[in-house]
């Protein structure tokens, strides 16, 4: 089993509980970096100690130890879900069954380190998982079964991906069975369906204020639990202030105010006119703060109609976000 986030511990578990052998866990090393606390635990690791299963930390699989380290394990198989690196040929070619990779989207859609975020940020309705026949080209191999599921409207990315784990698992060990019987099917992916969901930047919570109340509410959704959707809250003189946003809906409006601009902010109302339509922030929490809802956050400031959301006046300009 080759893996590292928590999309990949229900497989984990399944294949351990199943009638086939576990041989190691190849999981990432500890890193630092966004996103990342420099000792979080890896739940992956944790649990592989628990079962008496041994661990292998590469830095980089595609390293000659580290191919030569698996290939000594004698493996059949080789399961993916969530591990973090591409893998190389040369490691594919080590089993006899080769390799497999268990994705959170309905390839070829979504290929990428963020399908979920990107699926519920792009306004998707409906997802899945896919497993994959792995090749050393990012999840482009032939489609080996895959499991439909609706995205709930309030799901987050973090809800969303839980869900899909719990999906995933009973998939990866029917395909397994059908791999062992020669009975799989093989279907190749459709290059002209193919879109893409690279890793996620800090950029990306960006909110920008001329899109929809609708597409705003799904980034909020989508940015959880990083890097968040995040705004700067403009009043007066005063320095800018950001403003991390957490629960949100979307609201009919019609107002001829720019794009950004707090519309209303009194009793328990916090609303921001949008490219279309007004979003209606329910909770939120402003830098070195605790998350509160919007009526917590009125009582304690002076934000009034007529201030303004926007990015800061000296922000780089963000990337072209994906389609």
């Amino acid at each position: 089993m080759m893996g590292t986030g928590p999309f990949a511990v229900p497989t984990f578990r399944a294949l351990v509980e199943s009638r086939h052998t576990v041989a190691a866990l190849v999981t990432q090393p500890p890193r630092s970096g966004p996103g990342r606390h420099r000792h979080a635990e890896n739940p992956m690791r944790s649990f592989a100690q628990s079962q008496g299963i041994p661990v292998l930390e590469p830095a980089q699989i595609k390293h000659p130890d580290s191919i030569a380290a698996v290939a000594a394990l004698h493996p059949d198989l080789i399961v993916v879900a969530a591990y973090g690196q591409i893998l190389p040929k040369r490691l594919l070619g080590v089993p006899r069954l080769g390799g497999i990779n268990l994705h959170a989207s309905l390839l070829p859609k979504y290929r990428g380190a963020a399908p979920v975020n990107w699926a519920i940020f792009h306004g998707e309705t409906r997802t899945g998982v896919t497993v994959i026949e792995m090749l050393p080209e990012l999840d482009a191999g032939p489609i080996l079964g895959s499991t439909e599921v609706e995205i709930l409207p309030r799901e987050t990315a973090l809800d969303l991906e839980e869900r899909l784990a719990r999906l995933g698992a009973p998939l990866v060990l029917e395909i397994l069975d059908r791999l062992v019987a020669g009975t799989v099917d093989r279907r190749p992916q459709d290059p002209s369906l193919v879109t893409l969901a690279p890793k996620l930047q800090k950029s990306d919570g960006l909110v920008d204020w001329s899109r929809s109340a609708r597409e705003i509410v799904d980034q909020i959704r989508a940015m959880q639990p990083w890097p968040s959707a995040f705004t700067f809250w403009f009043h007066g003189d005063e320095p800018p202030r950001r403003l991390i946003l957490r629960d949100a809906e979307a609201v009919a409006c019609e107002s001829n105010e720019a794009p950004g601009t707090v519309l209303v902010a009194e009793n328990s109302r916090l609303e921001i006119a949008t490219g279309k339509g007004a979003l209606r922030i329910e909770r939120l929490q402003p830098a070195g703060k605790q998350v509160m809802t919007a009526p917590e956050f009125l009582r304690g400031q002076s934000i009034a109609p007529g201030d303004r959301f926007d990015a800061e006046p000296d922000a780089a300009p963000t990337d072209a976000l994906p389609r």
